[in-house]
């Protein structure tokens, strides 16, 4: 099995690939929870799934996206991002954002990301 570190990376690179969705079938247990800062967790893949849909039908103009940092610790992953995109009627974005993943088995359990905006 792989270790966590080449599946937190396998994960990052389907994102910067735009291959997001392909991964997450592959990578998300099906009782997986997702959160935004401190709002109220998305509970299973299915709710997931809606969601990150939804993101992406938003989304007017990609212009890039990089990891900046990775840290492993035990079954948690972090991996710090710097994100550059449009969203249908919004202005231009630029912001960082820390995605914390832990992992079971193989898979993402729980995702959660911290930004500003």
């Amino acid at each position: 099995m792989a270790t966590i570190r080449e599946l937190e990376d396998k994960m990052n690179q389907a994102i910067l690939s735009g291959k997001a969705m392909e991964a997450f079938e592959e990578l998300y247990a099906d009782d997986v929870t997702m959160q935004e800062n401190g709002e109220p967790p998305r509970v299973g893949k299915a709710a997931c799934r809606d969601y990150e849909y939804k993101f992406f039908e938003m989304l007017e103009a990609f212009h890039g996206a990089t990891v900046d940092n990775v840290a492993v610790e035990g079954d948690v992953s972090y991996s710090e991002w710097t994100n550059d995109f449009t969203l249908k009627g919004l202005p231009r974005m630029t912001y960082t954002q820390v995605t914390q993943r832990r992992w079971r088995d193989g898979k993402i359990i729980a995702e959660r990301f911290f930004y500003t905006r």
